[in-house]
């Protein structure tokens, strides 16, 4: 069973995305307590202040088919709707190894094995 990372930008009407995610706790958190979620966070884009990157870790195709048909990935849809939503881009990536990033020797290396 591999692991599901998923990456997001979305892009909000900038003088509504720091509400907008201050109010998006409760779908964070119940997503945080789906079974299968490893990882869920919402942040500000230092860089474009309509931005809010994503970031989502979990278990499995069938943890992520179950957020989807749930009550929390329809109300985060509804949050980001009344948001000023501009646009977004969303990809998924099937892990099939993972590793540290940093090596006994503390050094940072790109290699998994």
């Amino acid at each position: 069973m591999a692991k599901i990372v998923i990456s997001a930008q979305i892009d909000l009407d900038p003088a509504k995305r720091d509400e907008a995610l201050r109010t998006a706790q409760p779908w964070i958190d119940g997503a945080l307590s789906q079974p299968g979620c490893i990882h869920y966070d919402w942040s500000a884009d230092l860089n474009n202040p309509s931005r809010v990157n994503v970031f989502e870790e979990w278990e499995s195709e069938e943890s992520l088919a179950a957020h989807f048909a749930g009550p929390q990935y329809a109300g985060m849809l509804g949050h980001i709707g009344q948001s000023g939503l501009i646009g977004a881009v969303s990809r998924k990536y099937r892990v099939d190894a993972e590793g540290p990033v940093y090596g006994d020797d503390g050094k940072p290396t790109e290699k998994f094995g």
